[in-house]
């Protein structure tokens, strides 16, 4: 365990971690689905899927589909979803004080997600993060996404860091197994999105935080 100040460099996934984007999601999955003449989806239900992208939000949204989710649905999620936009989701709460923690501290943080990149871009304004986030990198910016490494491994040289002085949050296991084959320090957010099935304790992550006000103790960080 670090003792006495935050790590220097702390890279975030994106929804579920920093951002409870379910409310936009199935906004945008009852839109799809009124389309269609079938009922809303409650949020409830949705919500246990939203980190594992487009796909998984469809294919939990249209069961009928049997998992086999065509290309052209794909687009119609992103397109309805880009107008749903930060309507309804938010950050965390208790994400705005542990990043002016991390901030007031000296320490520096980035975002690295798979949703892409225009779509993350478009979210920063409203958040008040286009300034203060040192790096922004989407799951298209890149020839690889997580839990591929590559991601990890440019947000930080991008940020003039080296892996040694990172830790990346994510509440999703592709997000450990991307840190850990960067050889970077991990933290599970348990607040975040979780199938039921999914056991965060066999991630093999440094750390794990129940809310983000954990996070405002040092001690708390790998």
């Amino acid at each position: 365990m670090r003792s006495g100040c935050f790590p220097r460099c702390v890279l975030f996934d994106l929804d579920g971690t920093l951002l409870d984007s379910a409310p936009d999601m199935a906004a945008t999955v009852n839109r799809m689905r009124a389309a269609r003449g079938a009922p809303p989806m409650p949020l409830a239900e949705l919500r246990p899927h939203v980190s594992k992208g487009a796909r998984a939000m469809s294919a939990a949204a249209f069961p009928e589909l049997g998992g086999e989710v065509p290309a052209e649905m794909i687009q119609e999620f992103l397109a309805v979803y880009g107008e749903e936009l930060g309507r309804h989701g938010n950050a965390f709460d208790g994400i705005e004080a542990m990043l002016s923690a991390l901030e007031a501290d000296g320490a520096r943080w980035g975002i690295v997600t798979n949703k892409p990149e225009y779509l993350a871009r478009n979210l920063m304004s409203s958040l008040g993060w286009e300034q203060r986030s040192g790096v922004l990198i989407g799951g298209d910016t890149l020839a690889e996404r997580k839990p591929h490494p590559l991601p990890l491994l440019h947000a930080a040289e991008a940020m003039g860091f080296a892996v040694a002085d990172c830790v990346y949050v994510g509440d999703d296991e592709r997000d450990i197994l991307a840190a850990r084959a960067a050889g970077m320090r991990s933290l599970v957010a348990l607040w975040g999105y979780r199938l039921q099935h999914d056991d965060p304790l066999t991630w093999q992550a440094d750390a794990m935080a129940a809310t983000p006000a954990d996070l405002l103790d040092p001690d708390a960080w790998p």
